[in-house]
C-alpha cells in the first residue's frame, strides 16, 4: 500500500533552469512573516543574505537593509542581488523581510540578473 506524503505547508514555487550554462535550482517560499529565496547551483545553500525595508516615519523615500548572515561577504553583487528583490517586493506592497540563499557557481551580473527575473517571474508575493 503507497501513501503519499502531505504536501508541504508553505506556499512555495520551485523551477529549475539554464543560466549561463550552469543549472539553477530556485525555490521561493512564503512564510507568514518572511520569504524565503535559495538560488543555488552548487546544491547546498550557499551565502545567505537578510534584506529589509527599513520603516521611517520621516523618510519620504524608502530605504532598504541588507546583511550577510553566513558566506561571503566580499561579494558585493549578491548583496545587489538581495537589494533589487526586496525592492520589489516592497514595491509589491508587502512588508516582510527577505531571507536570500545564494549557492553559485557563477556571481557575474548576467546570472543575478536571471536569477532576478526568474524569481520576479515566479514570485508569492
Amino acid at each position: 500500500m503507497a501513501t503519499s506524503a502531505p504536501p508541504f505547508p508553505v506556499p512555495h514555487n520551485k523551477l529549475s533552469l539554464d543560466i549561463k550554462g550552469n543549472k539553477t535550482d530556485i525555490i521561493i517560499s512564503s512564510y507568514d512573516d518572511h520569504f524565503l529565496v535559495i538560488a543555488t547551483q552548487i546544491g547546498s545553500m550557499g551565502t545567505i543574505l537578510h534584506a529589509r525595508k527599513e520603516e521611517g516615519l520621516l523618510s519620504i523615500h524608502p530605504t532598504f537593509h541588507v546583511s550577510v548572515i553566513f558566506g561571503k561577504r566580499d561579494e558585493p553583487m549578491l548583496v545587489t542581488c538581495a537589494r533589487q528583490l526586496i525592492e520589489h517586493i516592497s514595491s509589491s506592497g508587502s512588508s516582510r523581510p527577505l531571507v536570500l540563499s545564494l549557492g553559485l557557481k557563477d556571481h557575474s551580473v548576467a546570472t543575478l540578473k536571471g536569477i532576478v527575473s526568474a524569481v520576479i517571474e515566479n514570485r508569492l508575493w
